[in-house]
């Protein structure tokens, strides 16, 4: 009768720590990439889309204001910038860490002062959390390369997160 409650008191520890794996590698979790980044950053594998925007753009005050410490510094762009190989990839940039993970990062444009939606698939326009009131900082890419300048802080960007 012992052996018996033994093996089941062993099979239910085995089914709870079964779920706590599966709960550890949830979405939160599987959600972002370790790309052996010198900081540790984790970036998130897809954009986050504004449901209030039909091509998903943030301003940089509303980036900030929803995502606050979860959206990437400028140094934090400039080391994925430094530390990774960016593959150009029709209307995307396929950006691979050391240690081979990588994530994609479309060009999905932006929308300037005006209102309208300007390069779609040929830039890219990325925000960080660093910036003031008149411009901020972010990652910008066309297929000839990849840098981290200023732009107006009302334009529309897109918005990728890390941890």
């Amino acid at each position: 009768m012992k052996k018996i409650l033994y093996v089941i008191a062993a099979t239910l520890c085995l089914v709870a720590c079964e779920k706590k794996t599966l709960d550890d590698n949830s979405a939160n979790n599987s959600d972002y990439v370790d790309l052996g980044l010198p900081s540790g950053t984790k970036w998130k594998v897809v954009n986050e889309l504004n449901p209030q925007d039909s091509n998903g753009f943030y301003t940089f005050d509303g980036a900030c204001g929803t995502f606050g410490k979860n959206l990437p510094t400028e140094k934090q762009w400039e080391e994925l910038k430094k530390n990774c190989t960016w593959e150009w990839n029709e209307n995307e940039y396929i950006v691979k860490g050391s240690n081979g993970m990588s994530i994609v990062l479309p060009a999905a444009g932006c929308r300037k002062g005006d209102g309208s939606v300007y390069y779609v698939g040929s830039c890219g326009y990325y925000w960080s959390s660093t910036g003031g009131s008149n411009d901020a900082w972010g990652l910008y890419f066309t297929s000839n390369g990849v840098g981290v300048p200023a732009s107006p802080s009302y334009y529309g960007c897109s918005i990728r997160l890390v941890r």
